[in-house]
């Protein structure tokens, strides 16, 4: 019998604000960090998880914390048991009563409980030889459905109103699993657009997108209405009128500063504009989309949890859904989000700027087409080109879309040597500089 053992943690921070890399209007120096956790079993060949809590510096101490008081619920576990129950893991971690006190459902224990889920989930796939998006995706209807916690939802989404969902986009999985594995999945350029950057910069960084054959990148904005215009006048001459540009607040405005600050930027025809006031503002969220329409609003990087969700659709407040996989509780509730998105019929377009975010989320999207919605249309995955040469399984795009992943796992393994020399605050990259993280 194969049995859990416990964590290994580590406080890994990037230091990306020394080149703005990551810098927005509500933001304007992070370090991209990782509060990563490695679930590890007993078994010969030394079989391991990883998953991890995505935070831009001070933080990541906390969000550690969080990690290692969950190992008692894990530690001497049987392996096979825990991983053939994940549904049922997931709704005993999420709905344990002193932990749902803190929350409920939200913030630290939150994405506590999602690193150690994503981490088992990695694990699964890693057991069963298969990528995370394939595993998923070879399950049965009322498998996938096993794994969702259908309270809160029910107004909205039933099991029943899933399980239908999922028997009719069964039909066609093996075709549209043959076009993923040759076409790769759809993604979008953030990597030009970071507000610290200068315009000779992001001019520079926008037009090798359109050579790398991205279809949209995407700008910050919401620090100073003259440098929106500025920034949004040069991108759009430099990509041209073919090309998408989306558009990032990250939250920094009330409603009625948003509706005319959008409304200026008008001219750029944006593809969306994104997280434009509080994620938890659903009335504001959809005043902005009602003032603002033509242009489209999307939001989700930060929305805590599936109840959020539900209500930004049931109040007609997005046109984009944006999951992102360390923000809730794991793969679990982002299956409960894909299926959500479904039925309201709303297009997902993951976050992924961050460290290992387009590394994991990519799977879900991927499941998301083969199983789940059995669409690509209107659907891209964020891409970022930094950091992933710390991932050993890396995320790869080319030709402005990703290519589907082979390995066995969640692509969340982060590289040993990685994990030494950004250590915090002891590894080389901080003992040479001495900034605090």
């Amino acid at each position: 019998m194969t049995k859990i053992l416990g964590f290994d943690t580590h406080d890994i921070r990037f230091p990306t604000s020394r080149t703005l890399d990551g810098s927005d209007a509500m933001n304007p120096s992070g370090d991209y960090s990782a509060a990563y956790v490695v679930v590890r079993t007993d078994a010969p060949d030394g079989l391991a998880g990883h998953g991890h809590v995505f935070t831009i510096g001070r933080g990541n101490d906390v969000e550690l914390c969080a990690v290692r008081a969950l190992e008692p619920f894990l530690a001497g576990r049987d392996l096979g048991e825990t991983l053939g129950d994940l549904g049922g893991l997931s709704r005993e971690l999420v709905g344990d009563s002193p932990l749902r006190w803190l929350g409920p459902e939200r913030g630290v224990m939150h994405m506590a409980i999602g690193a150690v889920l994503n981490a088992c989930w990695d694990l699964a796939a890693r057991r069963a030889g298969k990528p995370l998006w394939q595993l998923l995706a070879s399950l049965s209807p009322v498998e996938i459905v096993d794994l969702v916690d259908f309270r809160y939802l029910t107004d909205a989404l039933t099991r029943e109103e899933a399980l239908e969902m999922l028997e009719r986009a069964a039909a066609g999985k093996a075709e549209r699993t043959e076009i993923l594995r040759r076409d790769g999945y759809p993604a979008y350029a953030t990597s030009p657009g970071w507000l610290g950057y200068s315009d000779e910069r992001m001019a520079e960084l926008c037009a090798a997108a359109v050579q790398e054959g991205f279809t949209h990148v995407k700008l910050k904005v919401g620090g100073r209405l003259e440098d929106d215009l500025r920034r949004c006048a040069v991108a759009r001459a430099v990509v041209g009128d073919d090309i998408g540009i989306a558009l990032d607040a990250n939250q920094v405005w009330d409603v009625p500063t948003a509706i005319p600050w959008v409304r200026a930027l008008a001219h750029a025809r944006p593809a969306w504009i994104e997280e434009p006031t509080s994620p938890d503002d659903i009335l504001g969220t959809a005043a902005i989309r009602r003032g603002v329409s033509p242009i489209r609003v999307a939001t989700g990087e930060h929305v805590s949890n599936r109840v959020i969700f539900k209500q930004l659709l049931q109040a007609a407040a997005i046109d984009i859904m944006q999951i992102d996989a360390c923000r809730v509780a794991g793969v679990n509730e982002n299956i409960a989000n894909l299926l959500l998105a479904a039925k309201f019929g709303i297009p997902v377009c993951p976050h992924a700027g961050g460290v290992g975010l387009c590394e994991i989320v990519q799977h879900l999207s991927m499941f998301d087409y083969v199983a789940v919605s059995g669409t690509m249309d209107g659907r891209m995955i964020e891409w970022i080109d930094h950091l992933h040469e710390h991932f050993v399984t890396p995320a790869r795009v080319a030709g402005g879309r990703y290519a589907v992943p082979t390995i066995p796992g969640a692509s969340s393994e982060i590289r040993p040597e990685s994990v030494a020399e950004f250590t915090f605050p002891s590894g080389a990259a901080w003992l040479a500089d001495g900034s605090p993280g």
